[in-house]
């Protein structure tokens, strides 16, 4: 078992201890998450203990509502906004989020298009019928058959991401006898986390052509018979608050894009016509979080992007966004089940209570990976218990197996207690593993008092049958 010494301070400086550690807090929840009379926690009209006796835990909720109202949201926020001043926009689903094909359904009824980032994402999205002019691809190594597959299908963009791509892709549509369209994915130098941006000169990181790069690279595009360069692509980063950081990435990737609608071939220059900003919009995972609403960032982005393609006197070009956490994160809550409480004394008197649940970083990385905070409440009752202060942790032999770092919960939470963990709906499903040979949990969608499985959870059959070493016949659990 892993074990290793923590400098976190037992208190984050944003944890404030809450007046009542029941409440669910408005934009953290989905939108109509509510308790009952009897303190049941109800998401999609379903209360949490119901899911739970028929489904078990860990468990993956998602409210279907509220997924199809922020992708509409999204959509007319950034339609508005470019229709402003006089061009379109494009609001793409980022499915590294979280994708299954009843997602995708959602998204594409909303109006959105569809963003992939692998061969596996491409063919959910197509199973799931997603028109594939309205599907772009994206990925630093797409191989052959990837690139091949998109091809044939007929996607509407593939955004190129280094020189050999762009020799691989020639090839391929050259073979094919087709054109496509491609994006150049561009680093611009800023990079954004939260509200803090950090604008530099170079890149060192696996994505994109740098900005003096990115000029060869759209040569070797336009020279390519089959390959039709149609703009540029740039991502500064995730879970950004503020329009600051946008503001900063849209003045050097339209300076770019100014130098490249004005090449030796006129005819070329005309097919410059989008410049996809990406995504990285933030949500709140907990009552400390004030993310910006999408109103004031499509409005904020696209008002940089106009003033400087003003100023450079260049046309303003259609615009691309790519959310995929601000589309799902807020609709999708875990549900676990407590098997051990666990008191333990901190510095200056405090006592940390310590919650097991029957999951972990298996159903939710992100903690581990990134050290991302969460809140939790209990699921199926309330209490008149005073606040405790306590550490959510999962089952895994890892002391690094946080779901919630610091949170508080009413000091009489116990073991068989159910356990809502809310903000899950963007990249927990996506980064599930079967660490300790856990099975990972099922996803159900919730609406209008109804639940249905989207995604089967998995047995442990399931993860024998993959062990060639064990004969068909004693695959049972």
């Amino acid at each position: 078992m892993s074990a290793h010494p923590t400098s976190t301070p037992p208190l984050p400086a944003w944890l404030d201890v809450p007046s009542d550690p029941n409440d669910l807090v408005d934009g953290v929840w989905p939108t109509d998450a509510a308790r009952d009379a009897d303190g049941d926690l109800i998401i999609g009209g379903v209360t949490a203990s119901a899911l739970a006796r028929e489904y078990g835990t860990p468990l993956y909720v998602v409210d279907e509502d509220e997924v199809r109202s922020h992708a509409r949201r999204a959509r007319e926020a950034f339609e508005s906004a470019a229709a402003r001043h006089g061009v379109a926009a494009r609001v793409y689903y980022a499915g590294k989020a979280f994708l299954s094909t009843e997602v995708v359904r959602w998204v594409t009824d909303a109006g959105l298009a569809v963003d992939v980032a692998s061969g596996g994402e491409l063919a959910v999205a197509l199973a799931a019928g997603a028109d594939p002019g309205r599907i772009g691809l994206h990925g630093n190594n797409k191989s052959i058959a990837e690139l091949e597959r998109a091809v044939a299908s007929g996607v509407g963009s593939i955004v190129v991401d280094s020189f050999q791509e762009i020799e691989r892709l020639a090839a391929i549509v050259a073979a094919a006898g087709t054109v496509q369209d491609v994006l150049l994915r561009v680093n611009s130098g800023v990079h954004a986390e939260t509200h803090d941006f950090l604008a530099t000169a170079h890149e060192d990181q696996k994505f994109g052509f740098t900005l003096a790069d990115a000029v060869r690279a759209a040569a070797l595009v336009r020279n390519a018979e089959g390959l039709r360069l149609v703009g540029l692509h740039c991502h500064i980063g995730s879970q950004i608050f503020g329009t600051a950081g946008f503001a900063e990435s849209a003045a050097r990737i339209v300076s770019l894009y100014a130098d490249l609608l004005a090449p030796s071939d006129a005819d070329a220059a005309q097919d410059m016509r989008v410049l996809n900003l990406g995504g990285g919009f933030g949500i709140a995972y907990t009552r400390a979080d004030r993310p910006t609403a999408i109103e004031t960032l499509a409005d904020g982005i696209v008002d940089a992007v106009a003033a400087e393609c003003a100023e450079r006197g260049v046309r303003m070009p259609d615009l691309a966004f790519e959310p995929g956490r601000a589309i799902v994160g807020q609709a999708g809550v875990t549900l676990y089940t407590v098997g051990t409480t666990k008191a333990v004394a901190l510095e200056g008197g405090l006592e940390r209570l310590y919650v097991s649940v029957d999951g972990g970083m298996s159903d939710n990385a992100r903690p581990a990976l990134y050290g991302a905070n969460y809140s939790a409440r209990l699921a199926a009752r309330v209490s008149d218990a005073p606040p405790q202060l306590v550490r959510v942790v999962g089952k895994h032999c890892e002391s690094g197996d946080i779901v919630v770092d610091a949170e508080y919960l009413p000091a009489d939470v116990e073991p068989g207690d159910l356990l809502a963990v809310p903000a899950t709906g963007a990249y927990c499903f996506s980064l599930a593993s079967n660490y300790n040979f856990l099975p990972r949990p099922a996803v159900v969608a919730v609406r209008d008092g109804r639940a249905r499985v989207i995604v089967r959870g998995e047995t442990l059959d399931d993860l024998l049958a993959r062990d060639a070493g064990i004969p068909p016949t004693e695959r049972t659990a």
